[in-house]
């Protein structure tokens, strides 16, 4: 089963090397790891990725409750959210292509962050189903580079539990 677990901590050195450590040390893998500030720059939120048996991600959620910077943890497998990736793609369509890669771009609400003389870099947001579709749709115009995050997940209001 795929979880997608929100840790809110403390912004303190090793604070992301305990944490992936806890994952690893059972021989799980994170799939997608976004850390950032909050508010409160004394405070972190990760929101990791992984795939694993329920009961194991109930104990690493346990284990990682027990950590002391951690402040909170939260398992959004069963709670009512929202959560976005995001993905920047050079694109070097041919001349006569470039229409149509501006038009998908425009489909998935997508806007052009940088252009050169053959090149769009395209930036998307959303879930990851509208990540990957963008990303089948755009591979035959001549993707360059692309750089995908991870996820960001929020609860939507009144569903929030944990720690």
């Amino acid at each position: 089963m795929r979880h997608t677990i929100s840790v809110l901590v403390e912004n303190k050195f090793g604070v992301l090397s305990r944490i992936s450590g806890l994952f690893s040390g059972r021989g799980y893998n994170i799939e997608s790891l976004s850390v950032g500030e909050t508010i409160d720059p004394a405070v972190s939120i990760m929101t990791i990725v992984t795939t694993g048996e329920d009961l194991v991600i109930e104990q690493i959620t346990k284990q990682l409750n027990k950590l002391i910077d951690v402040i909170k943890v939260v398992d959004f497998l069963e709670i009512d959210h929202v959560e976005r990736e995001m993905i920047l793609v050079k694109v070097a369509p041919r001349k006569e292509d470039k229409p149509e890669v501006l038009q998908l771009a425009e489909i998935f609400r997508g806007r052009i962050v940088d252009s050169g003389q053959t090149t769009y870099t395209i930036e998307i947001t959303g879930e990851e189903k509208k990540i990957s579709a963008f990303i089948d749709l755009i591979k035959p115009f001549g993707i360059k580079e692309f750089v995908r995050t991870g996820k960001v997940a929020l609860a939507r209001e009144g569903t929030r539990k944990g720690k």
